[in-house]
């Protein structure tokens, strides 16, 4: 007589909506719209995933699943250098770049993070921290020129007052960016002051059980206010950025643009170029100028060395 023995059958798995709340390399942590989190992977390779994102996954139901597409996008912050694109935040209403008078900031770095946001259509906001210290009058005399192009800035003491912060974060999804050791996880600890408990969790779960920061993660500071934290950047490359593209995320260089003789003018060395004369006549500061042509250098050295 035969027995036909019963297996017991996998639990279906169930297609679920949610939000990227720490990535880190091709591992995700999503949270559902119940505050439910879910560990998460991605099919192959696939590295197109940002913090902040919406996503459909299939949730094979022991905390885990995989993501199976992205909801489109309202903006998306990013970098990229000759051989690939680096994501940072995606869904964010606002960037806030934080600096701080030591260690001393890169003007470079702001301009690029500025023209990032330019492009993505993400409001930016700067901030310098550390305002106790003593070198921080220079400082803010060195952010001058972002007062005068009209971008808003302002000056905390994340350690003693975060309340001016706080306040411009309100209603708002906003990414944190800067350079390591401008006190990025000061602002963030103040603002949401569980974090780094939320931190380390992540970090066990997603990253091998190690302890520093290397993905960024989205938290709750109220419910309808998010922070993104992202790693210290010591990069902001934007080959994905044409000469036209770089030149129309400078503020100060769009009343001159189409007044050049030439109409394929990159700004750089053309003969009867507005953008030179503008620059000679006092309406675009140097460094700034220095920054557009060094975006254009690299990405046009890029492209030569792929093709030659």
């Amino acid at each position: 007589m035969t027995v036909n023995k019963l297996r017991a059958q996998p639990a279906p798995s169930v297609q679920l909506t949610g939000q990227v709340v720490a990535s880190f390399g091709r591992s995700y942590r999503i949270e559902l719209a119940d505050g439910t989190l879910i560990e998460c992977a991605t099919r192959g390779k696939r590295s197109d995933i940002a913090c902040g994102d919406r996503v459909n996954i299939q949730h094979s139901g022991d905390n885990s699943g995989v993501v199976e597409s992205i909801l489109p996008r309202t903006t998306l912050l990013y970098r990229s250098d000759a051989h690939r694109q680096k994501l940072i935040a995606a869904n964010v209403t606002q960037a806030v770049i934080v600096v701080a008078p030591v260690p001393s900031f890169y003007d470079d770095l702001i301009s690029r993070c500025l023209v990032a946001c330019e492009h993505a259509g993400i409001a930016p906001l700067i901030v310098l921290n550390k305002t106790d210290l003593p070198q921080s009058a220079a400082a803010w005399s060195a952010l001058a020129v972002y007062r005068t192009l009209g971008y808003r800035v302002i000056g905390i003491c994340a350690k003693q007052d975060i309340a001016p912060l706080g306040e411009l974060l309100e209603n708002h999804t906003s990414v944190l960016v800067g350079q390591s050791g401008m006190g990025k996880s000061t602002v963030v600890n103040k603002l949401v002051p569980d974090a780094m408990l939320r931190v380390a969790e992540t970090s066990l779960a997603l990253d091998s059980g190690k302890h520093t920061t290397t993905g960024a993660r989205l938290l709750h500071i109220n419910a309808s206010s998010h922070l993104i934290d992202s790693p210290g950047l010591q990069a902001f490359g934007l080959h994905h950025l044409s000469a036209e593209d770089t030149a129309q995320a400078f503020v100060e260089f769009r009343a001159w643009l189409g007044q050049c003789r030439f109409r394929d003018c990159t700004h750089r060395m053309e003969p009867g170029c507005a953008i030179d004369r503008a620059y000679a006549e006092g309406h675009i500061a140097a460094p700034r100028l220095a920054s557009y042509r060094l975006l254009v250098e690299e990405r046009l050295r890029a492209h030569a060395r792929r093709y030659n």
